[in-house]
């Protein structure tokens, strides 16, 4: 008799700092235990899978353009408290450093090497103007929603 493999998914929908630093940690940690882990990016997520770091106006509309003018990618992520105007980050990552944590780039790095699978949401990408090109290629896929959930089913859901 052969067991299932359990599953653990996680939605991040969130672009700040510590959100995607805590979902990096439980995905790549549930995946240390075994888990098969499936990572699905929508909205303000998907500026974690940003290939290229850096704010562009990208999109062929206005409002795409600007939300990808809002986007910075990983190294830009804004702290959810205790931002101020970019000052929470640059502390934060100074105080994990000091004290040997990984931060999201090399979260993503052990994610990605530990075969964590990374989902983009197709209807996030569509409305925010963000091609599939603009991502990174260690992506698994693009997918909706239906797909996700039908992945997820049975496992553990968390939302971040």
């Amino acid at each position: 008799m052969t067991e299932e493999k359990k599953s653990f998914n996680i939605i991040c929908f969130s672009g700040d700092f510590d959100k995607v630093l805590a979902a990096f940690v439980l995905g790549t940690g549930a995946s240390a235990f075994d888990y098969e882990v499936n990572m699905f990016f929508t909205f303000w997520g998907l500026n974690v899978l940003k290939k290229r770091p850096g704010r562009r106006a990208n999109g062929k509309e206005a409002l795409e353009k600007m939300f990808n003018v809002m986007m910075g990618g990983r190294d830009k992520l804004p702290m959810s408290k205790f931002n101020f105007a970019g000052i929470g980050p640059v502390l934060m990552k100074g105080m994990m450093k000091k004290k040997n944590i990984k931060n999201v780039e090399a979260l993503l790095k052990d994610a990605i090497e530990a075969g964590v699978n990374l989902y983009a949401c197709d209807m996030a990408m569509k409305v925010m103007g963000i091609p599939r090109s603009d991502l990174i290629d260690e992506l698994k896929d693009v997918v909706g929603v239906g797909s996700f959930i039908a992945m997820a089913d049975g496992g553990q859901v968390l939302f971040i």
